[in-house]
């Protein structure tokens, strides 16, 4: 027997229905648009003809993008960046969260060091003391400007901090009932059963690290030594430099606007490929910790 919905509840399933579904294509109409604008012709662009379906099909800011041999190489120095300052994040913010995770009696200092977590999420030294820190170290110009100075990202250690305090304190001290060191009862507990706020915090990690094309403007003198942002970010359309006839033909049927949103279609691809493998555990790590008893 099928159970009867009231009016009421009805109503209401349609309205949410009705938003999530505006909400989405809100979020995916601009993504098509510009997937559809970086394969349009320079001329349709520049008459706003474009909607969600190319005009004037062609593939000459792409060409133009993948076949510039410092753009691989860029590519190569964020994958580098991604896997290196992710790693440093995930050790730093889980080293940093698990003692500030316990209770006053465990922990004395730990009031103190949570005042100073929180007063660095809230204040910086600002851009010209860290370049001047930086400077000085000799590491600009290296892959380690861009992945040391944001090695303790603030927000993801609270994050895990609210994680750790709901993992029940009965298996903590089953552990060290049986003689495990604080070590062997994070990597053998609060590790494996934190997967969905680790996988979070490695997303947010991942994320900005790819996204981020202002620390390779700062750090970096060399165009070589670029991450893919900040190159990708400094590329231009320009038709006066061209002299092959042939290339001048392919680049002037693109114009800047069509070469910006194939720039962001192509930085946009890794993050879309990662993000279903960790969507599984992003919604249940954003949630679960964040609610105390």
């Amino acid at each position: 027997m099928t159970k009867k919905i009231k009016p009421g509840k009805l109503i209401s399933r349609i309205i949410i229905w009705a938003v999530v579904i505006l909400l989405t294509l809100s979020c995916l109409l601009p993504l098509i648009n510009m997937v559809a604008i970086s394969f349009s012709g320079s001329n349709a662009v520049s008459a706003n003809k474009v909607g969600l379906l190319p005009v004037d099909f062609n593939t000459s800011a792409y060409k133009k993008l993948l076949g510039d041999a410092q753009f691989w190489k860029s590519f190569l120095i964020s994958v580098e960046r991604v896997v290196l300052g992710t790693f440093i994040n995930m050790v730093f913010t889980i080293s940093m969260a698990y003692p500030l995770s316990k209770s006053r009696n465990r922990f004395r200092a730990r009031e103190i060091y949570m005042k100073i977590v929180i007063f660095a999420m809230l204040f910086s030294g600002g851009i010209i003391p860290l370049f001047m820190v930086v400077s000085k170290l000799h590491l600009t110009n290296t892959i380690w400007s861009l992945v040391l100075p944001g090695a303790v990202p603030v927000f993801n250690v609270i994050l895990l901090i609210n994680f750790f305090k709901g993992v029940p304190d009965s298996l903590d001290e089953a552990a060290r009932i049986d003689g495990a060191g604080p070590l062997t009862v994070l990597l053998k507990i609060y590790l494996p059963v934190s997967l969905p706020a680790l996988a979070t915090v490695a997303l947010f990690a991942i994320v900005n690290h790819w996204n981020d094309y202002f620390s390779g403007l700062i750090y970096m003198s060399k165009a070589e030594m670029y991450p893919l942002q900040t190159y990708i970010q400094q590329l231009t359309v320009d038709l006066t430099q061209i002299t092959d006839a042939n290339q001048l033909k392919q680049l002037a049927s693109m114009n800047n606007r069509t070469f910006n949103a194939a720039k962001i279609v192509v930085s946009t691809i890794p993050l879309l490929v990662i993000y279903p493998f960790l969507q599984k555990y992003f919604v249940t790590g954003m949630v679960i910790g964040a609610v105390k008893e």
